[in-house]
């Protein structure tokens, strides 16, 4: 009788351990590096509604930290995450040059890749009181004097600052002579070109979708190999102009985690990914779906972090 106590409190409390590690097991904490409204906060919030909706996760917070390209999200995440298995945050090709134009102390290599999720082509819009009609009367007062057009975009380093300096190459400008000023997120890009701060401005398509189905804005050209679904603009190729970008999004988690709680991370972002509610946020946010895990997505992001330097150094941004 006394054995059976004892066997039946074991297993009372083997059930009580596992249902505190499914719980913790059950919730996440996604970090949107960047203010509301940008590409890296509707990431975060489409991940969030997939991992409710698929039962990954019923208790999923998205937390904004923005500024500095993602870098003080970053450092923050890193420095008070660390060993937390419900912690992640979103990122892409912006915070990767981010860390390399600032110089930044806190680098990918402190948190855990997970997977790239998504990626987008970048959007060149003007306000829709703009004299330029066509991507083609932009690129002509663009390459007369590129330096007399503020061009808004997100922060020093990333693709929209990048496109800037392609676009400018492409046109036989000097791509150090661009007046191009950044921004937080998205949000803060379309403010800037509504109040007439900016000639144009360049992010993720569909930070500009609302705006520009409402007429405030008007949509010149994407950055694409090919016109996104749902977008009546013509790529660059299309326009003769030979410039090509995409935008991509990635997850990360915490530094510190054993391998079976990043396994199990792992899982449940693939599981995400797969699930109806995010390909339905692909498709409603004109998002290419590049979903990329494992040593394949480090690989990539060693890679891209060595042409975005490249990149980088070749424009004047970074120094040797």
């Amino acid at each position: 009788m006394k054995g059976s106590l004892l066997g039946a409190a074991a297993m009372i409390a083997l059930a009580l351990l596992c249902g505190r590690a499914g719980a913790q097991a059950a919730r996440y904490e996604i970090t949107a590096p960047a203010a509301a409204g940008g590409g890296w906060d509707r990431t975060a919030r489409a991940m969030q509604a997939a991992m409710r909706d698929a039962k990954i996760a019923s208790d999923v917070a998205v937390v904004n930290i923005p500024g500095a390209g993602g870098t003080i999200g970053l450092a923050q995440f890193a420095a008070e995450k660390e060993g937390d298995p419900s912690a992640l945050i979103v990122g892409g090709d912006a915070m990767v040059g981010a860390i390399l134009a600032d110089r930044s102390t806190v680098t990918l290599d402190q948190v855990t890749p997970i997977a790239r999720l998504a990626g987008e082509p970048e959007a060149i819009v003007v306000a829709a009181a703009s004299p330029f009609r066509t991507i083609g009367d932009f690129l002509k007062a663009f390459k007369d004097n590129p330096g007399a057009l503020a061009v808004a975009g997100g922060s020093t380093g990333g693709a929209d600052q990048i496109t800037a300096a392609l676009l400018a190459e492409a046109v036989g400008a000097d791509p150090r002579a661009v007046d191009y000023v950044a921004f937080s997120g998205g949000g803060e890009v379309l403010a800037a070109i509504l109040a007439g701060e900016a000639a144009a401005g360049i992010s993720g398509a569909g930070d500009f979708a609302k705006e520009v189905a409402a007429g405030r804005l008007r949509l010149l050209a994407v950055t694409g190999e090919r016109r996104a679904g749902g977008i009546d603009a013509p790529t660059l190729k299309e326009a003769g102009v030979d410039v090509t970008m995409r935008n991509w999004r990635m997850v990360a988690a915490a530094p510190g985690l054993d391998e079976a709680q990043v396994a199990r991370i792992a899982a449940d972002v693939k599981a995400m990914a797969a699930s109806a509610s995010w390909k339905e946020a692909l498709r409603r946010n004109g998002w290419d779906d590049a979903y990329l895990d494992g040593d394949a997505f480090r690989a990539e992001l060693t890679r891209t972090m060595a042409e975005t330097q490249r990149v980088l150094i070749g424009i004047g941004t970074l120094q040797p």
